[in-house]
């Protein structure tokens, strides 16, 4: 995107810098959405004695703000959008096998790092069934599709998309990924196994988005691992036990196996499955990349449509305005001659 101070010079640092001052403009109001968002949803849950549902709360008054934001900021840039678009979710047909497609990724990356573990004898169950644990699961499962959502659309989605316009594709998807690694570190205390492999994972996600320009295929992924994780195998979730609710393991061996406290997201099984991941999604992402990334194919050159000459419309004008000549259709005699033939001497 390039602005001109004339009619003839255009000036793409201009340009670049406005992009890059509305991504800190867009980083700064995610900041400050999600420590409101969490002060609100303290708040209501000590004033109402329902702190099973505070992580729900803050999730979904994170993502209400986060819409507003974006919304304003492409109505001051004169910019037609709607809370769809600026969610990174846009509607179109494929949007729930999109979702599907990544859940199934997210859960077999999962599943290929837990596997070794397992056969390993690394991991140990307990299982809960106490009063209440069914509606404790309804309460995260929820918690867990708000809050990966949240989370792709301040990582992959309208930020994103300002840092693409402004350094492009690749430099913006090595910027996030850096982003999310540390602030896996400064949220969850993450070593520095867990912040590579956030850093491989802000990656894989951030081409997910470049292969859809499209939320759908990265939420469903995000959702998929953090529920296999936590709520299948019981295990930490980016430090993380508190999702654990049916289930909870303890996974004992090396900590390159296990990941140790942090789970299996410090794990090299996991650093490995990121990497075969990657290769699966650019497959599955094929139909996806082309319908929905790549410019419609505009024709170019001259207009090749030859027009008439000036002789032969007039002509074709004046024939449509004289009325049809009438033709006489005259019958055949039995010999076969022509009614009008002279007779035979």
């Amino acid at each position: 995107m390039s602005y001109a101070s004339d009619s003839t010079t255009t000036h793409p640092r201009t340009g670049r810098t406005l992009q890059l001052a509305r991504f800190a403009a867009v980083i700064a109001w995610s900041v400050s959405s999600r420590l409101l968002s969490a002060s609100s949803a303290r708040g209501i849950t000590n004033r109402f004695n329902m702190e099973a549902w505070r992580p729900l709360l803050s999730a979904l008054f994170l993502l209400f703000l986060l819409a507003v934001g974006f919304l304003l900021l492409e109505i001051l840039a004169r910019r037609p959008a709607s809370f769809r678009s600026v969610l990174g979710l846009p509607k179109r047909p494929t949007w729930g096998r999109e979702w599907l497609t990544g859940a199934a990724l997210g859960w077999g990356m999962v599943v290929f790092a837990v596997l070794p573990m397992a056969l390993a004898g690394s991991l140990h169950f307990t299982f809960w069934t106490e009063p209440g644990t069914l509606r404790l699961v309804v309460i995260n499962l929820l918690t867990f599709a708000a809050e990966t959502l949240a989370i792709e659309v301040i990582f992959r989605g309208y930020p994103f998309r300002c840092l693409i316009d402004g350094i492009g594709s690749t430099g913006a998807t090595v910027v996030m990924s850096i982003f999310f690694g540390l602030a896996q570190a400064a949220i969850n205390g993450a070593s520095l196994a867990g912040i590579l492999i956030a850093i491989l994972m802000g990656i894989f996600l951030s081409v997910a988005w470049l292969r859809t320009h499209g939320l759908w295929l990265a939420w469903g992924m995000h959702f998929a691992w953090n529920t296999s994780m936590g709520m299948l195998f019981g295990l930490p979730v980016s430090g993380n036990v508190g999702s654990s609710v049916l289930v909870q393991t303890i996974a004992t061996g090396r900590r390159w196996l296990t990941g140790g406290r942090y789970g299996p997201e410090a794990s090299w099984g996991m650093a490995i499955a990121l990497f075969a991941g990657l290769i699966v999604l650019i497959r599955v992402t094929r139909d996806y990349a082309w319908n929905y990334t790549h410019a419609p194919i505009v024709a170019g050159g001259y207009p090749m449509e030859a027009q008439p000459p000036a002789a032969h419309t007039a002509m074709e004008q004046s024939q449509q305005n004289r009325p049809p000549a009438l033709v006489q259709i005259l019958p055949s005699s039995p010999e076969g001659r022509s009614a009008g033939d002279p007779p035979d001497a």
